[in-house]
């Protein structure tokens, strides 16, 4: 069956009208913006060059992200007299479906409100779904081993990705309705936190390059990973202007194919300072425990516990249905005059004008099932001098 038909399928002409309880509601209406009659010519922005330098690189890191075959894991276990909400698995999607998964986590809570509430894990999903938790009236307390900027979200790419290695396309069908609510959800949130001080949330402008003509590219798969769904251009493609092709005169770069297109990204040291602010704020707690083995949920006091530990899950609950994806990163010093970044998957190579540092990626082709999170700096090393590569073959348009 076809992407397209499937996904079509399983969503129909509503959005979640079941979901979350929310039976015999109207369908949520999906919002289409006014179509112009004509279509503007493109017009690209100056586009400074990156200052794609080794002894520029100020940090390398690792991420792993945790991904799962048949989605995040989001069901309620009883362990004692404990009850457990597990909210984990979210791939390489955690920061940008994060305020959905949390107003997931947070309507299956059945307690009346005041009643504690313990978040375990402090990264993307816990942080949120701590704030969740504590808008719906609970008392929350964070436990976690580490928090930010030594957790490992505070390590990824931090850009809207929504459907980043979060379901195979075997399982997409059935998980598609809820991926779209939590999308959804969560875009709107981040709506709200643009323009705030430290600029958490905001917005740039990529350029997608290719060796090959688009429609022959199955997106950015390595070796040795499963097929995945394309939700994002099937399910929410109202949400944001489209990616134009840059055509050859006005192309400045020598790959033969470009998109341009608007992306939402995340400074990831402001967004998670103001994420803590927000938590403490409303009265908040953050407490240091180390978890072992699953048998420690039994030893809260609180009578709720929100399973927030992203990777950690796996030995945690010897949760096997877990894949690491390993991702390498580094940050060059930030140019402030930089606004724009570039994807080329081609290349394994994409960079993003975060304002805490120009963040490149890096790929290889055993990231796919390796839990290493060990540092290779050839592997930066070789990124940034693909972005000079590039920059140097940059020309004047």
């Amino acid at each position: 069956m076809q992407r397209r038909h499937f996904i079509k399928q399983a969503v129909g002409a509503g959005l979640a009208g079941s979901l979350l309880g929310c039976a015999g509601r109207q369908p949520a209406t999906v919002y289409h913006p006014p179509l112009s009659p004509i279509e503007l010519p493109l017009s690209l922005p100056p586009l400074e060059k990156v200052e794609a330098r080794s002894d520029r690189i100020v940090a390398m890191n690792v991420c792993t992200r945790p991904f799962r075959a048949m989605g995040p894991r989001t069901d309620v276990e009883v362990m004692g007299n404990k009850t457990v909400i597990h909210n984990y698995g979210h791939g390489g999607s955690g920061w940008s479906l994060s305020w959905g998964a949390a107003a997931l986590a947070e309507k299956q809570i059945q307690a009346e409100t005041n009643t504690p509430v313990a978040v375990v894990g402090c990264g993307a999903i816990g942080l949120t779904t701590a704030i969740a938790c504590q808008r719906a009236g609970y008392q929350v307390t964070i436990y976690a081993k580490e928090r930010p900027p030594y957790v490992r979200s505070s390590y990824a790419t931090g850009i809207w990705s929504p459907d980043s290695r979060i379901v195979t396309l075997e399982h997409a069908s059935g998980y598609a309705q809820t991926w779209q609510w939590m999308a959804r959800l969560s875009y709107l949130r981040f709506q709200t936190l643009l323009g705030l001080p430290g600029h958490p949330v905001e917005w740039t402008t990529m350029f997608r390059m290719a060796d090959k003509p688009f429609s022959e590219k199955g997106g950015h798969n390595i070796p040795g990973e499963p097929p995945y769904p394309a939700y994002q251009h099937e399910l929410l493609n109202d949400l944001t202007p489209k990616a134009r092709n840059v055509p050859t005169e006005l192309n400045p770069f020598a790959t033969p194919y470009v998109r341009q297109f608007p992306l939402l990204m995340f400074n990831i040291s402001a967004y998670s300072q103001y994420l803590l602010d927000v938590f403490t704020r409303n009265g908040g707690v953050i407490v240091h425990r180390e978890l072992r083995q699953q048998d420690d949920f039994k030893h809260f006091d609180e009578p709720v516990i929100v399973n927030c530990t992203g990777y950690g899950a796996k030995t945690l609950l010897n949760d096997d249905t877990i894949t690491p994806v390993r991702g390498q990163t580094c940050k060059l010093i930030p140019q402030p005059g930089l606004q724009y970044g570039i994807q080329y998957f081609d290349k394994h190579t994409s960079f993003y004008p975060r304002r805490d540092g120009i963040l490149v990626q890096a790929g290889a082709e055993g990231d796919f099932n390796n839990p290493q999170a060990n540092i290779d700096p050839a592997e930066s090393i070789a990124a940034v001098n693909a972005i000079a590569d590039i920059m140097q073959s940059m020309r004047s348009v």
